[in-house]
């Protein structure tokens, strides 16, 4: 199976769910432009509450559609975007990724 991007999606609040949008534009050091989530300190809220200072090591959200797969056939009503998601890929062993790893995307991602 060759890798992919499924879908993608930002969001400019701190909601649960980032809507889809049609493209992203990933800023280097700071994440995807325009979400919650942008920035080179921690944007989570109970984060910020401890140490808004802290360095922001979640800059872009990804989840691979598989997980989605199963949840949906476990009855769960799951699409890209509404776990937060900012890259929904399919194909990629995000979880068997180890710390630090880099994913090149590409210009049509």
């Amino acid at each position: 199976m060759t890798a992919r991007v499924v879908a993608v999606s930002v969001s400019s609040t701190h909601t649960f769910s980032k809507p889809l949008a049609g493209s992203i534009r990933l800023l280097e050091g700071l994440g995807v432009e325009g979400d919650a989530h942008c920035g080179t300190t921690v944007k989570h809220r109970s984060r910020v509450a401890r140490d808004p200072n802290q360095p922001n090591l979640r800059q872009v959200h990804l989840i691979h559609e598989e997980l989605q797969d199963e949840l949906r056939a476990s009855g769960f009503n799951v699409s890209p975007g509404v776990m937060g998601e900012n890259v929904t890929t399919r194909g990629i062993d995000l979880l068997g990724l180890s710390t630090g790893a880099q994913l090149r995307l590409g210009d049509d991602a």
